[in-house]
């Protein structure tokens, strides 16, 4: 039994956990800044983060692998790897401190137990920094270089290196631009710096020059007028979704792959982490990132189609209103979006449920699907009714599930809730696609009712972001 603290050693406790929190994101940074290595804590990122937040996150993980993990231990192993002479890396520190707690006396301390976990990281081949430009800064572009920037560390990954918009850029367009960056009604303050710098017709994001590029044809553009070579162009207009469209933007000066945030006719639609696998891009150059909500059930459906087979089903998406739908009532193309979309539920259509058949072909013809737009800004809802080919139980779905968040393939793209009040607030800010909630799964023999829960735009931001690394061949050592 634990030893019951009066008042006064509660609160020596409390200050000793503080001062050890402060210690370890003091080391979580410098390795971040100082060596390109990011820790996360179960897929959760720790860099920048308060003392509070480390500590809730820990309070998570205690209760996801059942083991008293505490700060403490999370310190020590920081300090391990920061002895270590490692590659530019992301690594779950949650994961390194589970599987010490798994088998502890097989090592001689934290340093030999990292030694050994992370040896591979001694052959990972150096990288090859790419060009970034983003075509359109809607909320999926300024969500994505909010990230781009984030993430930078010292640069040698993903670089955004431009901007393209339409229309005239003058210094109100400019001050505009910076100020969309700067703050957003959902996702809250930049946590970095943006200026502006009319001479380079730029913005100076955390110091750093991203040029803004007028243009109404992306075949116009010469990137390599701005020294930008061989880029990604990250495509979120929305406007241009099949191959001889996308197309346009390789006959731009200076451009060699374009990444759709869309679903894409005749180009491949990769779900990261379920299919991405299957296209290698020496050989491909158009992607797309496929849509929000696809993103958010194919990985749970993957897992359940693999341990036990779906008969047939339906998804119903309870989706956050977007920028298609009218503020107020008045004509729109679609029916019922024209209805004001922060006043009225909406039903209408999504090709989810036949978008799945493209990352997991066993699948096709076997969802039907639909959407509900309901009256919150971002943060949605996938229920899922399914027939799976044999007899489960509660326990044994989320128990498959909680294993596949936990380790394997799927680790980036499933969190696995254990909050008895989960709400959408809730999950702004998730970079997971995919957030299953524990708590509300439903079984009855072989039909199951599961409630994925997903930012449908900083979720999808991060797969957007991976599929680029893959894209880009900027993909890191990793151990998660």
């Amino acid at each position: 039994m634990a030893e019951i603290l009066n008042y006064e050693e509660q609160v020596a406790l409390h200050t000793k956990t503080k001062k050890t929190t402060v210690a370890f994101i003091k080391v979580v940074n410098n390795l971040w800044y100082d060596k390109s290595i990011e820790l996360v804590l179960f897929r959760n990122t720790l860099v920048d983060k308060q003392a509070n937040e480390v500590l809730n996150l820990i309070d998570y993980v205690k209760e996801f692998v059942n083991k008293p993990i505490t700060i403490d231990d999370a310190l020590e192993i920081a300090t391990a790897i920061q002895k270590l002479d490692l590659p530019c890396s992301k690594l779950d520190i949650g994961k390194l401190v589970y599987e010490f707690y798994l088998n502890p006396k097989k090592y001689t301390g934290k340093l030999e137990f990292v030694k050994h976990k992370l040896q591979d990281a001694t052959t990972f081949k150096n990288i090859t920094p790419k060009d970034v430009v983003l075509y359109g800064f809607g909320r999926i572009g300024r969500l994505l270089a909010r990230e781009l920037m984030s993430k930078m560390g010292k640069g040698s990954q993903l670089r955004l290196r431009a901007i393209v918009t339409r229309g005239e850029i003058n210094q109100t367009v400019l001050e505009k631009r910076a100020s969309l960056l700067a703050v957003d009604s959902v996702h809250g303050n930049f946590l970095g710096t943006v200026q502006t710098d009319i001479e380079k017709k730029a913005l100076r994001i955390n110091g750093t020059t991203v040029y803004m590029i007028s243009a109404n044809n992306p075949e116009d553009i010469d990137y390599t007028k701005y020294d930008i070579k061989d880029a990604l162009v990250i495509d979120n207009t929305g406007a241009f979704r099949d191959n001889k469209a996308l197309g346009r933007h390789l006959k731009a000066v200076g451009a060699s792959k374009v990444l759709l945030t869309a679903p894409g006719k005749g180009i491949p639609n990769i779900v990261h982490g379920v299919n991405h696998k299957k296209y290698n891009p020496d050989t491909v150059d158009i992607f797309s990132a496929a849509s929000c909500t696809t993103n958010a059930i194919t990985p749970i459906l993957k897992v359940l189609e693999d341990n036990f087979g779906i008969k047939k089903g339906h998804l119903e998406t309870i989706h956050a209103y977007t920028n298609d739908q009218n503020l107020v009532d008045n004509m729109h193309s679609k029916y019922r979006r024209g209805r004001a979309a922060a006043l009225n539920m909406v039903i209408t259509e999504t090709g989810a449920g036949a978008a799945v058949s493209k990352a997991i072909p066993s699948l096709a013809g076997k969802l039907t699907s639909n959407a509900i737009r309901v009256p919150v800004p971002n943060g949605s809802l996938a229920i899922l009714n399914l027939q799976l080919g044999t007899e489960v139980t509660t326990e044994r779905i989320n128990a498959i599930v909680k294993k596949y968040a936990l380790e394997g393939e799927l680790v980036e793209q499933i969190k696995y809730s254990l909050d008895n009040e989960l709400v959408s607030s809730d999950i702004i800010g998730t970079t997971a696609p995919s957030i299953f909630d524990s708590k509300a799964t439903i079984v009855n023999n072989e039909t199951i009712v599961i409630y994925i829960w997903y930012d449908n735009e900083y979720g999808y931001s991060h797969q957007v972001m991976r599929l680029a690394k893959h894209i880009a061949k900027v993909r890191r050592f990793t151990y998660y």
